[in-house]
Protein backbone atom coordinates (compact mmCIF):
# COMPACT_ATOMS: atom_id res chain seq x y z
CA UNK A 1 0.00 0.00 0.00
CA UNK A 2 1.56 3.30 -1.23
CA UNK A 3 0.03 6.60 0.89
CA UNK A 4 0.27 10.29 -0.01
CA UNK A 5 0.21 13.02 2.15
CA UNK A 6 -1.23 16.53 0.86
CA UNK A 7 1.24 19.47 1.24
CA UNK A 8 -1.34 21.56 2.43
CA UNK A 9 -0.03 20.14 5.91
CA UNK A 10 3.50 21.70 5.99
CA UNK A 11 3.22 24.15 2.86
CA UNK A 12 3.22 27.05 4.70
CA UNK A 13 6.76 26.09 6.68
CA UNK A 14 8.73 26.16 3.46
CA UNK A 15 10.21 28.47 0.92
CA UNK A 16 11.45 25.69 -1.21
CA UNK A 17 9.62 22.79 -2.79
CA UNK A 18 12.60 20.71 -2.15
CA UNK A 19 12.36 20.65 1.75
CA UNK A 20 8.66 20.38 1.62
CA UNK A 21 8.71 16.68 -0.27
CA UNK A 22 11.48 15.96 2.23
CA UNK A 23 10.20 16.60 4.95
CA UNK A 24 6.86 14.33 3.54
CA UNK A 25 9.33 11.60 2.92
CA UNK A 26 11.32 11.27 5.94
CA UNK A 27 8.16 10.55 8.28
CA UNK A 28 7.45 7.46 5.97
CA UNK A 29 4.84 8.93 3.20
CA UNK A 30 5.41 7.44 -0.53
CA UNK A 31 4.13 9.89 -2.36
CA UNK A 32 2.67 13.85 -2.22
CA UNK A 33 -0.47 15.11 -3.10
CA UNK A 34 0.26 19.11 -4.28
CA UNK A 35 -2.57 20.79 -2.57
CA UNK A 36 -4.21 24.20 -3.61
CA UNK A 37 -1.95 26.24 -1.72
CA UNK A 38 1.10 25.35 -3.46
CA UNK A 39 2.44 28.67 -4.97
CA UNK A 40 4.54 28.77 -8.25
CA UNK A 41 7.95 28.71 -6.53
CA UNK A 42 7.09 25.34 -4.62
CA UNK A 43 5.88 23.86 -7.45
CA UNK A 44 8.99 24.52 -9.58
CA UNK A 45 10.79 22.80 -6.63
CA UNK A 46 8.83 19.42 -6.59
CA UNK A 47 8.82 19.36 -10.35
CA UNK A 48 12.44 19.54 -9.80
CA UNK A 49 12.51 16.79 -7.75
CA UNK A 50 9.80 14.57 -9.82
CA UNK A 51 12.37 15.06 -12.65
CA UNK A 52 15.05 13.97 -10.76
CA UNK A 53 13.17 10.27 -9.47
CA UNK A 54 13.41 11.76 -6.19
CA UNK A 55 9.54 11.99 -5.41
CA UNK A 56 5.97 10.92 -6.99
CA UNK A 57 3.15 12.93 -7.21
CA UNK A 58 -0.04 10.36 -7.02
CA UNK A 59 -2.91 13.96 -7.00
CA UNK A 60 -3.11 17.45 -7.59
CA UNK A 61 -5.53 19.29 -5.72
CA UNK A 62 -7.32 22.37 -7.59
CA UNK A 63 -6.81 24.94 -8.31
CA UNK A 64 -2.68 24.47 -8.20
CA UNK A 65 -0.71 26.32 -8.39
CA UNK A 66 -1.86 29.16 -7.14
CA UNK A 67 -3.62 31.45 -9.72
CA UNK A 68 -1.48 34.73 -10.42
CA UNK A 69 -3.65 37.27 -8.82
CA UNK A 70 -5.13 35.23 -6.26
CA UNK A 71 -4.34 36.37 -2.65
CA UNK A 72 -3.78 32.70 -1.33
CA UNK A 73 -4.63 29.11 -2.34
CA UNK A 74 -8.64 28.63 -1.96
CA UNK A 75 -10.51 25.22 -3.52
CA UNK A 76 -13.87 26.98 -4.29
CA UNK A 77 -12.05 30.56 -5.76
CA UNK A 78 -14.13 29.29 -8.96
CA UNK A 79 -16.83 26.97 -9.09
CA UNK A 80 -17.59 25.11 -11.93
CA UNK A 81 -21.00 23.95 -11.08
CA UNK A 82 -22.18 27.51 -11.11
CA UNK A 83 -25.34 28.83 -12.50
CA UNK A 84 -23.21 31.98 -13.57
CA UNK A 85 -21.37 31.19 -17.22
CA UNK A 86 -18.74 33.27 -16.67
CA UNK A 87 -17.75 31.74 -13.27
CA UNK A 88 -18.36 28.55 -15.13
CA UNK A 89 -15.25 29.57 -17.95
CA UNK A 90 -12.83 30.43 -15.08
CA UNK A 91 -13.25 27.70 -13.45
CA UNK A 92 -12.43 25.89 -16.89
CA UNK A 93 -9.21 27.54 -17.58
CA UNK A 94 -8.09 27.09 -14.11
CA UNK A 95 -9.12 23.30 -14.13
CA UNK A 96 -7.08 23.27 -17.64
CA UNK A 97 -4.30 24.94 -16.12
CA UNK A 98 -4.44 22.60 -13.50
CA UNK A 99 -4.63 19.52 -15.24
CA UNK A 100 -1.23 20.54 -17.70
CA UNK A 101 0.34 20.86 -14.58
CA UNK A 102 -0.67 17.31 -12.86
CA UNK A 103 -0.15 16.07 -16.21
CA UNK A 104 3.75 17.38 -16.35
CA UNK A 105 4.24 15.64 -12.79
CA UNK A 106 3.00 12.24 -14.03
CA UNK A 107 0.02 12.78 -11.29
CA UNK A 108 -3.08 10.73 -11.93
CA UNK A 109 -5.61 12.53 -10.31
CA UNK A 110 -7.13 15.93 -9.86
CA UNK A 111 -9.41 16.51 -7.05
CA UNK A 112 -12.06 19.03 -7.32
CA UNK A 113 -15.05 20.98 -5.22
CA UNK A 114 -17.47 21.48 -8.11
CA UNK A 115 -19.93 23.61 -6.38
CA UNK A 116 -22.29 24.77 -3.89
CA UNK A 117 -26.75 25.05 -4.57
CA UNK A 118 -27.44 28.31 -3.34
CA UNK A 119 -30.26 27.33 -0.43
CA UNK A 120 -31.08 31.25 0.59
CA UNK A 121 -34.65 32.75 -0.15
CA UNK A 122 -36.13 35.94 0.19
CA UNK A 123 -37.55 35.23 3.54
CA UNK A 124 -35.13 32.95 4.87
CA UNK A 125 -32.10 31.97 5.76
CA UNK A 126 -31.00 28.01 5.58
CA UNK A 127 -27.69 26.96 5.10
CA UNK A 128 -25.23 24.27 6.99
CA UNK A 129 -24.39 26.33 9.68
CA UNK A 130 -28.73 27.18 10.25
CA UNK A 131 -28.70 22.84 10.37
CA UNK A 132 -25.31 22.66 12.81
CA UNK A 133 -27.23 25.06 14.86
CA UNK A 134 -30.42 23.72 15.43
CA UNK A 135 -28.78 19.86 15.93
CA UNK A 136 -26.56 21.74 18.66
CA UNK A 137 -29.79 22.79 20.50
CA UNK A 138 -31.79 19.78 19.49
CA UNK A 139 -29.00 17.31 20.82
CA UNK A 140 -29.63 14.17 18.24
CA UNK A 141 -30.29 14.06 14.19
CA UNK A 142 -33.55 12.07 14.99
CA UNK A 143 -34.88 15.33 16.50
CA UNK A 144 -38.76 16.31 15.42
CA UNK A 145 -37.53 19.93 14.99
CA UNK A 146 -33.68 19.26 13.50
CA UNK A 147 -35.90 16.65 11.48
CA UNK A 148 -38.47 19.26 10.16
CA UNK A 149 -35.62 21.76 9.36
CA UNK A 150 -33.62 18.89 7.53
CA UNK A 151 -36.21 18.22 5.39
CA UNK A 152 -37.01 21.85 4.19
CA UNK A 153 -33.61 22.08 3.04
CA UNK A 154 -33.86 18.67 1.24
CA UNK A 155 -36.96 20.03 -0.32
CA UNK A 156 -35.24 23.23 -1.76
CA UNK A 157 -32.02 21.42 -2.66
CA UNK A 158 -33.74 19.52 -4.99
CA UNK A 159 -35.81 21.94 -6.32
CA UNK A 160 -32.61 24.13 -7.40
CA UNK A 161 -30.30 21.51 -8.22
CA UNK A 162 -31.18 20.47 -11.67
CA UNK A 163 -30.05 23.86 -13.49
CA UNK A 164 -26.57 23.49 -11.67
CA UNK A 165 -26.79 19.88 -12.86
CA UNK A 166 -27.33 20.66 -16.49
CA UNK A 167 -24.95 23.87 -16.49
CA UNK A 168 -22.10 21.12 -15.04
CA UNK A 169 -22.65 19.00 -17.21
CA UNK A 170 -22.04 21.12 -20.18
CA UNK A 171 -18.53 22.04 -18.78
CA UNK A 172 -17.78 18.62 -18.48
CA UNK A 173 -18.55 18.42 -22.43
CA UNK A 174 -15.96 20.52 -22.96
CA UNK A 175 -13.00 19.17 -19.98
CA UNK A 176 -13.38 15.50 -19.98
CA UNK A 177 -11.91 15.12 -23.35
CA UNK A 178 -8.88 16.87 -22.31
CA UNK A 179 -8.66 14.33 -19.43
CA UNK A 180 -9.02 11.62 -21.20
CA UNK A 181 -6.30 12.53 -23.63
CA UNK A 182 -3.52 13.43 -20.55
CA UNK A 183 -4.82 10.09 -18.77
CA UNK A 184 -5.79 12.35 -15.91
CA UNK A 185 -8.91 11.51 -13.88
CA UNK A 186 -11.19 14.41 -12.82
CA UNK A 187 -12.22 13.74 -9.18
CA UNK A 188 -15.21 15.59 -7.52
CA UNK A 189 -14.67 15.32 -3.73
CA UNK A 190 -17.50 15.12 -1.11
CA UNK A 191 -17.98 17.95 0.73
CA UNK A 192 -19.42 19.03 4.66
CA UNK A 193 -22.38 20.97 4.09
CA UNK A 194 -25.98 20.13 2.34
CA UNK A 195 -25.12 22.91 -0.42
CA UNK A 196 -22.34 20.36 -1.61
CA UNK A 197 -22.75 19.34 -5.05
CA UNK A 198 -22.53 16.91 -6.48
CA UNK A 199 -24.15 14.64 -3.30
CA UNK A 200 -23.59 11.13 -3.23
CA UNK A 201 -26.51 10.18 -5.59
CA UNK A 202 -25.78 12.80 -8.06
CA UNK A 203 -22.21 11.81 -8.08
CA UNK A 204 -23.81 8.00 -9.25
CA UNK A 205 -25.86 9.68 -11.80
CA UNK A 206 -22.49 11.76 -13.12
CA UNK A 207 -20.95 8.59 -13.72
CA UNK A 208 -23.93 7.39 -15.63
CA UNK A 209 -24.21 10.35 -18.20
CA UNK A 210 -20.27 10.28 -18.01
CA UNK A 211 -19.06 6.53 -18.62
CA UNK A 212 -14.91 7.52 -18.79
CA UNK A 213 -12.22 6.86 -16.53
CA UNK A 214 -11.81 10.62 -16.83
CA UNK A 215 -14.50 11.52 -13.82
CA UNK A 216 -14.29 9.62 -10.82
CA UNK A 217 -15.22 10.39 -6.90
CA UNK A 218 -13.02 11.34 -4.17
CA UNK A 219 -13.99 10.12 -0.61
CA UNK A 220 -12.80 12.39 1.91
CA UNK A 221 -13.28 10.64 4.92
CA UNK A 222 -13.23 13.47 7.58
CA UNK A 223 -16.24 15.22 5.78
CA UNK A 224 -18.06 11.67 5.38
CA UNK A 225 -18.06 11.32 8.90
CA UNK A 226 -19.58 15.10 9.68
CA UNK A 227 -21.99 13.66 6.85
CA UNK A 228 -23.09 11.44 9.16
CA UNK A 229 -22.99 13.21 12.06
CA UNK A 230 -25.77 15.73 10.51
CA UNK A 231 -27.88 12.34 9.61
CA UNK A 232 -27.56 13.12 6.27
CA UNK A 233 -25.97 9.75 5.32
CA UNK A 234 -24.42 6.27 6.48
CA UNK A 235 -20.40 6.33 6.51
CA UNK A 236 -19.37 3.56 5.73
CA UNK A 237 -22.00 2.19 3.93
CA UNK A 238 -22.18 5.42 1.12
CA UNK A 239 -17.90 4.89 0.98
CA UNK A 240 -18.67 1.40 -0.11
CA UNK A 241 -21.70 1.84 -2.59
CA UNK A 242 -19.40 4.45 -4.14
CA UNK A 243 -16.08 2.68 -4.25
CA UNK A 244 -16.71 1.15 -8.05
CA UNK A 245 -16.68 5.19 -8.89
CA UNK A 246 -13.71 5.92 -6.63
CA UNK A 247 -10.19 6.80 -7.33
CA UNK A 248 -8.93 8.33 -4.06
CA UNK A 249 -9.38 9.04 -0.82
CA UNK A 250 -8.49 11.93 1.79
CA UNK A 251 -7.81 10.29 5.01
CA UNK A 252 -8.15 12.15 8.11
CA UNK A 253 -10.34 11.69 11.27
CA UNK A 254 -13.47 14.05 12.68
CA UNK A 255 -15.09 14.56 16.43
CA UNK A 256 -18.77 15.56 16.26
CA UNK A 257 -20.33 17.49 14.87
CA UNK A 258 -17.68 19.11 12.56
CA UNK A 259 -14.52 18.71 13.80
CA UNK A 260 -12.45 17.39 10.78
CA UNK A 261 -8.77 17.00 9.54
CA UNK A 262 -7.78 15.31 12.45
CA UNK A 263 -5.16 12.74 12.77
CA UNK A 264 -6.54 9.34 12.27
CA UNK A 265 -7.03 7.30 15.84
CA UNK A 266 -7.59 11.22 17.26
CA UNK A 267 -12.24 11.24 16.54
CA UNK A 268 -14.62 8.64 15.94
CA UNK A 269 -14.03 7.01 12.96
CA UNK A 270 -13.71 3.31 12.99
CA UNK A 271 -11.04 2.93 10.07
CA UNK A 272 -11.53 -0.14 10.60
CA UNK A 273 -14.71 -0.24 9.13
CA UNK A 274 -12.83 1.16 5.83
CA UNK A 275 -9.92 -1.64 5.42
CA UNK A 276 -11.66 -1.89 1.86
CA UNK A 277 -9.84 0.93 0.61
CA UNK A 278 -6.76 -1.33 1.49
CA UNK A 279 -6.57 -4.01 -1.35
CA UNK A 280 -8.18 -1.14 -3.48
CA UNK A 281 -6.69 0.72 -6.48
CA UNK A 282 -7.79 4.22 -4.49
CA UNK A 283 -5.30 6.39 -4.33
CA UNK A 284 -4.57 7.15 -0.75
CA UNK A 285 -4.12 10.47 0.83
CA UNK A 286 -3.60 11.62 4.38
CA UNK A 287 -5.30 15.16 4.94
CA UNK A 288 -4.24 16.16 8.18
CA UNK A 289 -4.80 20.25 9.27
CA UNK A 290 -0.95 22.20 9.75
CA UNK A 291 -1.80 21.82 13.60
CA UNK A 292 -0.91 17.93 13.60
CA UNK A 293 2.29 17.45 14.58
CA UNK A 294 4.81 15.13 12.72
CA UNK A 295 5.20 12.87 15.32
CA UNK A 296 0.76 12.74 15.62
CA UNK A 297 1.38 12.12 12.00
CA UNK A 298 3.91 9.43 11.67
CA UNK A 299 1.91 7.33 14.22
CA UNK A 300 -1.59 7.86 12.63
CA UNK A 301 0.10 6.60 9.38
CA UNK A 302 1.20 3.42 11.44
CA UNK A 303 -2.05 2.87 12.72
CA UNK A 304 -4.08 3.03 8.82
CA UNK A 305 -1.18 0.76 7.37
CA UNK A 306 -2.08 -1.94 10.16
CA UNK A 307 -5.53 -1.92 9.86
CA UNK A 308 -5.90 -1.74 5.99
CA UNK A 309 -3.41 -4.37 5.67
CA UNK A 310 -4.82 -7.08 8.11
CA UNK A 311 -1.67 -7.69 9.62
CA UNK A 312 0.71 -5.46 12.37
CA UNK A 313 2.91 -3.17 10.34
CA UNK A 314 6.94 -2.94 10.43
CA UNK A 315 8.21 -0.62 13.02
CA UNK A 316 9.16 2.51 11.55
CA UNK A 317 11.78 4.78 12.51
CA UNK A 318 10.62 7.93 14.80
CA UNK A 319 10.52 11.54 12.87
CA UNK A 320 13.46 13.53 12.48
CA UNK A 321 12.98 15.56 15.80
Amino acid sequence: MKFALSTNWNVRRHEAGEAMADEILALGFDALELGYHTTDALAAGVQRQVRAGAVTVDSVHAYCPVPVGAPHGYPELYLLASLDEDERAMAAILLGRTLTFAASLGARAVVLHAGRILLKSFFSELHTRTLVEALAEEGAPEGPGYQRLLAKAVRRRAARVRKYFDGFCLSLDALLPKFEQAGVALCLENLPSIEAFPDEREMLMLKQRFDTPALAYWHDMGHGQVRENLGWIKHAEAARELLPVTRGVHIHDAQPLTDDHLPPGAGMIDFEAFAFYGPDAVLKVFEPSPEVTPEELAESLRLVRRLWSGAPSAPEAPPPA
